[in-house]
């Protein structure tokens, strides 16, 4: 095997066997700063935020924001939207983002909160990322054309 294929060899099995880590990111607004922010949501003049440079909280040392959250409130019949990276709890109910926790309180309160990890701006518009799958296959195709082309 000649030096060349070695190294398209090995970059085809680096470019399949390790996976990059992702931090999500996430819309950040809020519906009393931002009437876009509510629903329908209008990410048009939003900008969506790495959640990987979200600041430490004091209250939460150590922890860093791993998901999307959405949080839909109505206090004295004015509906809020907050959405921004979350820090704790997991997507959705057992896992599935399709359904949000939803709490009722006193003095006509009314809360839905929503978190989801499945892609970037999962708490808003939908933005996809490349899957391990096209990455592989990206890297395949790379390494055959420098093949092909050295010949």
């Amino acid at each position: 095997m000649q030096p060349i294929e070695k190294c398209v060899l090995a970059a085809l099995l680096l470019g399949c066997v390790l996976q990059t880590a992702y931090a999500i990111k996430c819309w950040d607004c809020r519906s009393d700063n931002d009437p876009k922010c509510g629903d329908p949501f209008d990410n048009s003049t939003l900008a969506i935020t790495d959640c990987h440079q979200a600041p430490e909280l004091e209250h939460l040392k150590g922890v860093r924001p791993t998901m999307c959250r959405k949080i839909r409130q109505k206090v004295h019949g004015e509906w809020r939207y907050f959405r921004s990276c979350a820090y704790m709890g997991e997507p959705g109910i057992e896992g599935d983002e399709r359904f949000c926790l939803m709490r009722t309180g006193s003095y006509n309160i009314f809360m839905e909160y929503c978190t989801c990890n499945s892609k970037d701006g999962c708490n808003g518009a939908a933005l996809q990322k490349s899957s391990f799958l096209s990455v592989c296959l990206g890297t395949l195709v790379v390494g055959l054309v420098a093949h092909f082309l050295r010949k």
